[in-house]
């Protein structure tokens, strides 16, 4: 019951009215028609089905058994959609999934974030990551070796961003990882991984907003110093990369 209530509020949330133009008017600036974008952390596929509507190719990853069926339901038949029933981490193989079955896309790989983000974080007081379920890994270079280089690729993996990018050894054009207030040392270690690639800018939004915090791109080391500052006092957000002289 806890999980077909949960299944209702997000898709409540992620496929409201009005909220699929507001997307693809959003990633309209990073994406173009017959590009591939990587969404790591599809959950319910608002995002992919956003991707895909600006023409994109788009290979969604979600390991959480629960939300598959309703993935490939809501976007699977999209021309040029490939979903992959995997998580995304430093290194193939397996790992466990720690599942909220009232928030079931909340999910993480990181035990330990699940275990402090209540904690530290206010919205995510209440949520209780009670079941767990082994679930395959792959990596993001090992997907670029399958699928290609992605133009765009956005991970929203909770607390687990950083050991996502610890499987991509070569810069991509752009990308997004969600950040979370009490835990922003994640997003921190991402900049400091994308910087190991190559060179970057950085901006972000607040919460499931469209409208960049800066006004001005900034470089990894404002960027660093803004997350460590306590990011505006954001609960969460997401924080946008794109390599100098990519995509603008």
């Amino acid at each position: 019951m806890r999980t077909w209530w949960g299944l209702v509020r997000s898709l409540v949330i992620y496929w409201r009215p009005g909220r699929q133009g507001a997307l693809r008017r959003w990633y309209a600036q990073f994406v173009e028609p017959g590009d591939l974008v990587f969404d790591v952390g599809a959950h319910l596929g608002d995002r992919t089905a956003a991707f895909s509507a600006l023409g994109a190719r788009v290979v969604a990853l979600e390991p959480n058994p629960t939300l598959l069926p309703w993935l490939r339901r809501l976007v699977g038949r999209r021309p040029g959609v490939v979903i992959v029933p995997r998580a995304a981490g430093p290194s193939a193989g397996s790992a466990s999934l720690a599942v909220s079955p009232a928030n079931p896309t909340v999910s993480t790989l990181d035990r330990g974030w699940a275990e402090q983000i209540p904690q530290a974080n206010p919205g995510f007081r209440g949520v209780r990551w009670d079941q767990e379920v082994e679930v395959p890994v792959t990596t993001l270079d090992d997907l670029i070796r399958e699928h290609g280089e992605p133009r765009f690729c956005k991970v929203d993996v909770e607390g687990f961003e950083a050991q996502v990018l610890a499987g991509l050894t070569r810069p991509l054009e752009a990308l997004s990882v969600e950040f979370v207030a009490g835990s922003l040392e994640v997003a921190v270690a991402c900049v400091q991984h994308l910087e190991t690639l190559g060179s970057y800018q950085f901006n972000a939004v607040a919460g499931e907003g469209r409208r960049f915090i800066f006004r001005e791109w900034q470089s990894a080391s404002e960027v660093v110093h803004w997350l460590q500052g306590g990011a505006d006092a954001n609960s969460s957000g997401d924080l946008y990369a794109r390599r100098m002289g990519g995509t603008g």
